[in-house]
């Protein structure tokens, strides 16, 4: 069972993470020869101040 965890900032719409679920998921069994039942994909949304880059957070950037 392939599971695909995806980390986002936060402020997707639902309506985008369908459409990036779908894909995935589609990704993921032409690929990994699975079945879209067996895909589990996991969104979770960061906010910017808990994500950094070249030791910058990303909500000063």
């Amino acid at each position: 069972m392939p599971i695909v965890k995806v980390e986002l900032w936060t402020g997707r719409t639902k309506e985008q993470k369908a459409e990036l679920a779908q894909a995935i998921t589609d990704a993921v069994v032409n690929i990994a020869r699975t079945t879209p039942d067996e895909t589990i994909v996991i969104f979770q949304d960061v906010d910017k101040e808990n994500w950094s880059k070249a030791g910058k957070l990303a909500s000063e950037w």
